[in-house]
């Protein structure tokens, strides 16, 4: 484990922010497209059911980079879709329309469908502390914006087929290099559509079909029908941030289709360059967190495997036990999930929730701001929060450090990484599994009556308490070192 104190006499200054761009491959120093701000659209969720923890690690990634951007000093303005309408069950543009799907299947109107699953969203955010976005900006409130967007470029770029307006992707440079399309086969993953130029040309905007009704359609040049889920973040993209803006965030998965895609069109609407000139896709800067996985392979909505937040917090776990999970692992490493990996995730959470009370929050620091510079290095390593993690838990508990640094340490460093310790209480973060007969009070009772027995070496009384309490659940931890002494 580092020891900030074997960084040595260094500048005080702050380290060039270096993040790594999906687009060129390489670590990039982050220069911001508008002098002092910084400004991020990240990929919302498609609202037809509730996120998996899978999908969440991409808002606590793009948290991160957002408290870093805040952190450095920039004024952020950062953007998160939610998307209503367009998304195909094939995320390589075919299928049936997941919100139409959905509401169909549970005989629901697609609108009370979305806010459910929008809110459960919401909710979710909120339980892994995750700041609120500028904008949350959804589909629906902007089909005017997408249908004047398709107009702007559908006579250079698009072609009209009986089931839509599509999108010519030999008419803009370099197309599907942020995939890599060419040597890792990113156009096989597209179905045939009769009538394409292309084999990776996508709709823009399509067409419903004369036997169908949608619940969601508009009348447009093409007839009356719903955009393309492409469309939606290139036209909100650009009308909330500008284009170019600064960063584009996004789970691993969109950089093989939904991302190139988004690129053409901002092409499209822009330029037709290049992508040797990264603004030219849009935006500066692309972002990708990895997958989480668990042994059975990637987390998937469809294999019926995917896991809730709310399921972990009905197990006992508390919901930043999930994000310092997230936090122990780079953004763009494969996170690895398991029951035993989320308790040890907690385990750590408690030993930092215990060292925190024990530092006067208020207690004033002379140290000198070199002994400090380790936390702006860390994060600013394309977010190595692992290295952050390590460094702080040794500098909050480590008897070398004086009391007054370590409140400082921890007044710079929770609110990057977002674990609310300024807040955080052992009460807090024994939660009561769902499945859990006893309460609180019961337990606590029986522990008192179980003390008094073993003051009294009455170890018979003593063992028929605890098993009382295992016959109900309750799992009496003597010698624990983090005296928490019970758990469900």
């Amino acid at each position: 484990m580092l020891d900030p104190r074997s960084i040595g006499q260094q500048s005080a200054n702050m380290s060039d922010l270096k993040l790594f761009n999906s687009l060129t491959r390489k670590l990039e120093v982050f220069q911001p497209v508008h002098p002092g701000e910084a400004r991020v659209y990240s990929c919302g969720p498609t609202v037809y059911n509730y996120p998996h923890i899978g999908n969440m690690r991409a808002y606590v990634f793009a948290d991160v980079l957002g408290r870093t951007l805040s952190f450095k000093g920039y004024k952020l303005t950062h953007v998160i879709n939610i998307t209503d309408v367009g998304h195909l069950t094939d995320d390589a543009d075919s299928g049936e329309d997941k919100l139409e799907k959905a509401a169909a299947e549970r005989a629901q109107s697609i609108w009370d469908i979305a806010r459910h699953y929008t809110e459960a969203y919401w909710a979710d955010v909120k339980a892994l502390n995750i700041r609120e976005p500028a904008k949350w900006s959804v589909a629906t409130d902007y089909i005017d914006e997408m249908i004047e967007f398709a107009k702007g470029i559908a006579d250079k770029h698009c072609y009209e087929l009986d089931s839509g307006l599509y999108f010519d992707v030999s008419t803009v440079a370099d197309y599907g290099r942020l995939a890599r399309a060419v040597t890792e086969e990113g156009e096989a993953r597209i179905d045939a559509v009769a009538g394409k130029r292309n084999a990776a040309d996508f709709a823009i905007w399509r067409k419903t079909p004369p036997d169908e009704k949608r619940q969601m359609e508009w009348d447009s040049p093409w007839g009356r029908g719903a955009p393309g889920w492409h469309l939606e973040c290139s036209v909100m993209g650009g009308k909330l941030l500008g284009f170019p803006f600064d960063i584009h965030t996004g789970g691993i998965d969109h950089r093989e289709i939904h991302h190139p895609n988004e690129i053409a069109q901002n092409q499209a609407h822009c330029c037709t360059d290049g992508l040797d000139v990264a603004e030219n896709s849009g935006a500066r800067i692309w972002m990708h967190n990895n997958f989480l996985v668990e042994r059975s392979g990637k987390m998937s909505k469809s294999s019926g495997e995917f896991l809730r937040l709310q399921l972990l917090i009905d197990k006992g776990y508390h919901p930043l036990a999930y994000r310092m999970m997230c936090l122990q692992a780079h953004y763009r490493s494969e996170l690895e999930f398991s029951w035993e990996g989320l308790q040890a995730a907690l385990t750590r959470l408690k030993r930092m929730v215990m060292a925190v009370e024990n530092i006067p929050l208020d207690a004033p620091s002379d140290a000198p701001e070199e002994n400090y510079a380790w936390i702006d290095r860390a994060i600013s390593q394309d977010l190595n929060t692992p290295q952050l993690l390590s460094t702080f838990e040794f500098s909050i508990q480590s008897k070398q450090v004086a009391v007054g640094e370590k409140a400082e340490i921890l007044r710079r460093v929770d609110p990057l990484l977002g674990l609310d310790l300024l807040n955080l209480t052992r009460a807090d973060l024994r939660i009561r599994p769902k499945s859990a007969t006893i309460t609180e009070a019961e337990i606590e009772a029986a522990l008192a009556r179980r003390k008094e027995a073993r003051a009294t070496k009455d170890f018979a009384t003593s063992d028929a308490i605890r098993d009382e309490l295992s016959a109900k659940g309750v799992e009496v931890m003597d010698g624990d070192p983090l005296g928490w002494e019970w758990r469900l």
